[in-house]
């Protein structure tokens, strides 16, 4: 359901650029960019709109569009209207659910995270007992090699994400859903915000895991050196080497590779063939070649290979955090939020009146288009349902509204007996198919009225059942002698087609 969906919806629209409409082409996966906070206040909004929850009325739908729409100039465009909605909304929601509350105060820490970061990674540098046993460094297996090739690991595991985003987010975000959802309350509407909110961050989210693992790696790092150092002011470390399979003509040549970007950064130069040889060790002989200059190799090495490239990660995270706070993508391709541009655009209203059992009587399909025609100035399409049988409650494809539609009327027989198996179940597939589309259960009562009009009191406890299964089925009832051409009745269907 994309065809009409605004242009300017799509990728980061800049504030107050008018919107054109696209017709009928289709445009992948549209969003409207917002950021971090104006996100959550949308967010929040739509899980309990979509639902018809109880803490947010129709009423108040109406105001919190009343009350954005006052609020912006004219040609605010939709990239506005709906944050500005959402925005005047959070001031009641937030007052009457704790739920809402806690989700809208909800924040990152991002300092204390980095200082327990920076501090874990450092501690655990440096509580490294020692880098080779009884003040021996075996020049062949130090342990400063296993965290260069982890590192490697890690830069490889980077570009393959960088390659590959969508995979690699897919379980970050299912971990967040988790989270977020034993942080919220257990409503539906919370619940389904969580949802929500974790798979609309989880870029966010995995650029600020990746900013915090990133600290912890360069200052482990660091903390590998910082030891090194202070054990070598204490200690007295001798360097050798020794191996059953390999003579020095083969070691020189490995460790002058490896530690070349070190020696042209520190100017201490590998051992030749002959100096390494003397100090490759008989066993159970001690080495005796001072460890310093390999010391200086190694930590030039980490801060090469390790300290360096994490930090200029973690401030390449740190960018990217700054970015995707202000654009937060919030995908606007169902109903709901094409309800909410559609209202932001001023295009005219399309409502779908589906009956239920039996077709509508003529003259009340003239008297729904009339008042349409009247409210939106000649703009509004009606458009008429084949009845929905009995029995086909249950049908979602005959219960989903055609691309478009902003209102969907559900016409019943006041004489009918609401029953929760037929209409409540008809309400709940309406509620799942429509998505967010206003939905007003609306009841004709021409005949039933007609034939208790010796009866009134049997005409209001019929209206009082079928008001007691529209609240459970959580939309608004309208009861009018429709086919009847009275003040009534069109007050009545202004209620049941206006905002």
């Amino acid at each position: 359901m994309l065809g009409g969906l605004p242009e300017g919806c799509l990728n980061a629209p800049g504030p107050g650029r008018r919107w054109r409409y696209s017709g009928p082409t289709v445009k992948p996966s549209p969003t409207l960019s917002l950021d971090e906070t104006r996100a959550r206040q949308v967010l929040l909004l739509r899980a309990f709109e979509a639902d018809d929850s109880p803490p947010w009325t129709a009423a108040d739908r109406d105001w919190a569009t009343r009350v954005a729409r006052a609020s912006l100039a004219d040609d605010a465009g939709a990239a506005r209207f709906v944050p500005e909605r959402a925005h005047h909304a959070m001031q009641r929601l937030a007052q009457r659910d704790a739920g809402v509350r806690a989700a809208l105060k909800a924040r990152f820490a991002a300092r204390p995270w980095a200082l327990v970061a920076l501090l874990a990674g450092l501690v655990l540098g440096l509580a490294v007992d020692q880098i080779g046993p009884a003040q021996r460094i075996n020049l062949l297996a130090p342990p400063i090699w296993a965290l260069v090739a982890w590192n490697l690991v890690v830069y490889l595991m980077v570009v393959v994400q960088a390659l590959m985003p969508a995979a690699a987010a897919r379980g970050l975000r299912a971990w967040l859903q988790r989270l977020w959802r034993t942080r919220v309350g257990k409503g539906a509407p919370l619940q389904r915000f969580a949802v929500d909110w974790a798979a609309a961050t989880a870029p966010l989210d995995a650029a600020r895991a990746a900013w915090l693992l990133h600290l912890a790696a360069a200052a482990l790092a660091v903390g590998v050196v910082g030891g090194m150092y202070l054990r070598g002011l204490v200690l007295d470390y001798r360097a050798g080497w020794e191996s059953t399979f390999l003579d020095a003509a083969r070691v020189q040549p490995v460790l002058q590779a490896l530690l070349a970007p070190a020696s042209a950064l520190t100017g201490i130069a590998v051992p030749d063939t002959a100096a390494l040889a003397a100090q490759q060790l008989a066993p159970g002989q001690a080495a005796q070649a001072p460890a310093a200059p390999w010391l200086h190799l190694y930590a030039a090495t980490l801060a090469l290979f390790v300290i360096g490239p994490r930090l200029l990660l973690a401030l390449w995270a740190l960018t990217r955090i700054g970015w995707l706070r202000r654009h937060v993508a919030v995908a606007v391709d169902e109903p709901y939020f094409q309800q909410l541009l559609q209202l932001a655009e001023g295009r005219s209203a399309a409502v779908w009146l589906l009956p239920h059992a039996v077709p509508p009587a003529a003259a009340v399909a003239l008297a729904v288009q009339g008042q349409l025609t009247a409210l939106t100035g000649g703009a509004g399409q009606l458009r008429l349902a084949d009845a929905l049988p009995f029995g086909a409650e249950d049908d979602a494809a005959r219960c989903t509204p055609p691309p478009g539609t902003t209102r969907v009327l559900v016409l019943v027989d006041l004489a009918a007996t609401p029953e929760a198996e037929v209409h409540g179940r008809l309400l709940a597939t309406l509620a799942a198919s429509a998505g967010g589309t206003r939905r007003v259960l609306l009841a004709d009562e021409t005949a039933f009225a007609q034939r208790m009009g010796h009866a009134p009191e049997r005409v209001a406890e019929r209206r009082q059942a079928w008001q007691q299964l529209a609240d459970a089925g959580g939309v608004p009832l309208v009861t009018a002698a429709l086919g009847a051409a009275s003040p009534a009745a069109a007050q009545a269907l202004q209620r049941a087609l206006g905002d």
